[in-house]
């Protein structure tokens, strides 16, 4: 038997609480398991004296590698060194940069507003062209204008963001001269010329991936009886578009930007590198390249928090704007 909504109820409120919290347990083990998986890889890679050689050089002798190894307690048993270092991420700790000689936590505070920045700012203008154009296309699907609009979203989707980010450099820092080819350098990034075409990249990139999802979504909401209904009613097309298609058909979209705040630390890789954008990805780089694996543990275990938060905000996000969805 079909009840009419009543608006929000304090069941409704105990249900949406024991999903968060059903959700927020599921999250932290999947936490636990990311850190046990991290660790065992990085100590298979490299442990005990293998990694105190990577870490001091070639040239270290017997003594300062088993000085070092005392000092960190390389040698204790696997699950000692694993709950220290549990304990340590417990604290905060993400570890020290022997490379570097400075501790993981203040190269990432260093790092990260400047990530923030770029796929922030890449993230929000994407969305911005995204929704109303995908929304668009799907009112008018079918025209010129629909298969114009994809061929450009495909065309960008597949391409390589290394490949994007030299074609405009080439395009317009060297043949024409408009842009910086490198991005802005030190903490202030003071020239905001530098970042045009850092932020442009990760914005075509995305953008590319946001319009399919909100095409396919409002085609979906356009083909639904309360859509019929409401024009049935007089609604005008403008209303129809905003009020009710929009509306429910963000519900993809809101599980992309979720899914998405892993890109603050994994999208700007590639991006970080061609730009020379002093940025985690470029920093994860270089310390693959130097072999900095307390560097690399410390960024990979922050990934992995940074993927199941969005998925947990996804999650929520999609039960609250949906309230077809079950909280079970």
């Amino acid at each position: 038997m079909l009840r009419r909504y009543a608006g929000p109820s304090h069941a409704g409120e105990r249900l949406m609480l024991a999903y968060v919290s059903r959700r927020l347990y599921h999250a932290i083990i999947v936490v636990l398991g990311i850190t046990l998986v991290t660790f065992l890889l990085q100590h298979a890679i490299a442990s005990g004296t293998t990694l105190a050689r990577a870490m001091l050089g070639p040239r270290a002798n017997s003594l300062s590698i088993d000085a070092f190894v005392r000092q960190y307690g390389l040698n204790q048993s696997l699950p000692d060194q694993y709950w220290k270092f549990l304990w340590q991420l417990a604290h905060g700790n993400l570890g020290y940069s022997y490379k570097l000689h400075r501790s993981v936590d203040s190269i990432l505070a260093r790092d990260l507003p400047h990530d923030l920045l770029l796929v922030g700012v890449g993230l929000v203008v994407a969305i911005a062209i995204a929704i109303p154009l995908g929304i668009t296309q799907a009112y008018r699907r079918g025209t010129l204008f629909d298969h114009g609009a994809t061929a450009v979203s495909f065309f960008l989707y597949s391409m390589p963001s290394f490949w994007l980010g030299l074609l405009l450099i080439q395009l317009l820092a060297v043949n024409w001269s408009i842009f910086p080819a490198e991005a802005p350098q030190g903490t202030s990034l003071g020239d905001p010329r530098a970042l045009v075409l850092p932020i442009a990249t990760m914005t075509l990139v995305t953008y590319a991936l946001f319009s399919r999802y909100m095409r396919s979504s409002a085609i979906d909401t356009l083909a639904c009886d309360f859509i019929r209904t409401a024009r049935a009613k007089g609604a005008s097309n403008l209303r129809v578009l905003l009020w009710h298609t929009l509306r429910n058909s963000l519900a993809a979209v809101v599980t992309l930007v979720g899914l998405s705040l892993p890109a603050l630390f994994t999208w700007g890789v590639v991006v970080e590198y061609v730009f020379n954008y002093p940025g985690t990805g470029l920093t994860f780089y270089n310390a693959a390249v130097t072999d900095d694996y307390p560097l690399e543990l410390g960024i990979i275990v922050l990934v992995g928090v940074a993927v199941v938060v969005g998925n947990l905000m996804a999650d929520i996000g999609y039960a609250v704007l949906d309230p077809r969805i079950r909280y079970d």
